[in-house]
């Protein structure tokens, strides 16, 4: 397949706004992943800010950053999303030019916590004020479940009125998929 699936498109998005020595956010650490791809992108010098309620998602982060010496590129809170402005320090803000969303619930984990739009909205926006001018917040929607249908509406609602001149936003999805296939909501700032 020549298409890019939703995670590596993921990757690519934030591969093209990351370099060496930035900040990055990972909204949802879950199993840590996209926090990994983040330390990697940034390097010695750069700097990831992780959230998390879940102590779980925290400690299965925390592991795999100290397996692969990483750990002092990363802070790591146990908290919402929602608090992303009050937890990157001052030196950092306005520097910010990467972050990344994978809304639903932890892989493997408990089903009945998940990411809700009131949270991420708010978080999408202290991000938008906080981020570097063309700064990336890369979106993963899984809408299978209830509760993701309730974010993605509200998401897509949300983004479609963001003012043109604020930021740039992309939809990319899979149209002919069953099962409620992901799809990523992207949005440059301006």
């Amino acid at each position: 397949m020549k298409l890019e699936r939703i995670l590596p498109f993921m990757r690519t998005l934030l591969g093209k706004a990351v370099s060496a020595g930035d900040v990055t956010v990972d909204a949802t650490v879950g199993n840590g992943h996209d926090t990994l791809f983040l330390a990697n992108l940034v390097g010695p010098e750069g700097k990831v800010y992780g959230f998390d309620i879940q102590d779980e998602a925290i400690q299965t982060c925390s592991s795999k950053l100290s397996a692969q010496n990483l750990n002092e590129r990363v802070s790591l809170f146990r908290k919402g999303h929602e608090h992303v402005k009050a937890s990157v320090p001052e030196k950092d803000r306005g520097k910010i030019t990467g972050a990344v969303f994978n809304l639903g619930y932890l892989p493997g984990g408990d089903k009945s916590i998940v990411t809700g739009p009131t949270t991420t909205i708010a978080a999408v926006e202290q991000l938008l004020d906080i981020m570097a001018p063309e700064g990336i917040i890369v979106i993963v929607i899984y809408h299978g479940h209830p509760e993701g249908q309730l974010e993605r509406d509200s998401l897509l609602e949300y983004v479609k009125n963001i003012k043109q001149d604020e930021a740039h936003v992309l939809q990319y999805q899979f149209i002919n998929q069953q099962n409620h296939p992901p799809f990523i909501l992207a949005i440059e700032k301006r």
